[in-house]
């Protein structure tokens, strides 16, 4: 097919798409992922599958979970800092899994965007390497898509897949474990974690105002972007070590303490948590002060700094406690007396 006389070739670039810039991405997002393969990564980033051998399990079960970072990343945005991102992604997948009793193996991730920023892209994919190589988690593939039209100029979108694995007989199985007195012990969050950005831009007028973002809060030690962007904490080494002293875990994100903890709880069992055991962080104070936010509201968008809680026997919590330095009883488990209502005391 020949072009009209006199008129310039169209090419995918006039559409949005650049190429060449694309390529670049993934030529460095290629560099970065070779460093977290170990011995079981057959096929890694640049085929059209990757492939992963599994070995030295009798009878695994493979848990899989994926997730985004949510509007955590127009707050980057507006901060100008993405430095932390790609570590949300990885954390708050890992989360998810280990809370059976899985040890992540290999990890993915998808970039969305209006137009390829190379610096940007770099930014977060560094973050997602650096955090797969501390927990031996290969980052075995993904995708990044230039998509202009669908996003608006600039913006983005991130989600992460992570596949882990466990022998069937050392699963966490909290459903069929958890009975009546068994304790609640609390690990504390760095903050906000990925959930519940969307009611912070709102009580602060971030999108129209972001110089909030950039001012120092003395009862917070560093900015107000610099708190709300610090990252999901990984709690897999902590599992990891109290692991056997442990009947279940619940990870503490969207619906606080409310919705997460149940998803761990055995039919016609509930929990009672005293919220006087454990200074709430300051920054979800400031936000509750601005926002004139009720106190349940709060409980039931944040994780009020609380990031997992583990359950655990009566016999086994004073070693745990031990062996967790930063960890301390929140609660207990009690037979269900509204519909699986968690209760929360002393707020």
């Amino acid at each position: 097919m020949k072009n009209n006389p006199g008129n310039k070739a169209i090419t995918y670039r006039d559409a949005g798409v650049n190429l060449e810039e694309s390529q670049l991405v993934k030529d460095n997002i290629k560099n970065l992922a070779n460093k977290t393969y170990n011995s079981s990564v057959l096929g890694g980033v640049g085929g059209f599958g990757a492939m992963f051998k599994l070995k030295d399990y009798d009878n695994p079960v493979l848990v899989s979970s994926t997730d985004p970072v949510g509007t955590k990343l127009m707050v980057a945005k507006l901060a100008n800092d993405f430095s932390n991102i790609g570590i949300d992604l990885v954390n708050a997948c890992v989360n998810d899994i280990i809370v059976l009793g899985a040890d992540p193996l290999f990890f993915l991730d998808y970039i969305a965007t209006s137009n390829i920023d190379n610096e940007v892209v770099q930014t977060i994919v560094e973050g997602i390497a650096s955090t797969c190589r501390e927990i031996d988690c290969a980052l075995i593939g993904g995708e990044t898509s230039e998509m202009p039209g669908v996003f608006k100029e600039g913006n983005f979108d991130i989600s992460g897949f992570i596949v882990g694995a466990v022998e069937e007989k050392l699963m966490l199985t909290p459903n069929t474990t958890v009975s009546q007195g068994d304790v609640l012990i609390a690990l504390p969050s760095d903050g906000l974690h990925t959930n519940g950005y969307s009611l912070v831009r709102h009580v602060y007028g971030l999108d129209d105002n972001p110089k909030p973002l950039f001012e120092y809060i003395d009862e917070l030690g560093e900015t107000f972007g610099e708190a709300l962007l610090r990252p999901h904490l990984s709690y897999y080494k902590n599992i990891l070590s109290v692991k056997r002293l442990i009947k279940g875990v619940a990870h503490i994100t969207g619906g606080g303490i409310y919705e997460n903890l149940p998803r761990v709880l055995p039919k016609h069992m509930s929990a009672v948590v005293n919220a006087s055991l454990w200074e709430t962080p300051p920054l979800f104070d400031l936000i509750q002060t601005k926002g004139d936010i009720n106190i349940n509201e709060m409980y039931r968008v944040y994780n009020m700094g609380i990031g997992m809680i583990l359950i655990s026997d009566k016999d086994n919590v004073s070693e745990i406690l031990n062996i967790l330095d930063e960890s301390f009883i929140i609660g207990e488990v009690i037979p269900e007396e509204d519909q699986h209502l968690i209760k929360i005391i002393n707020e």
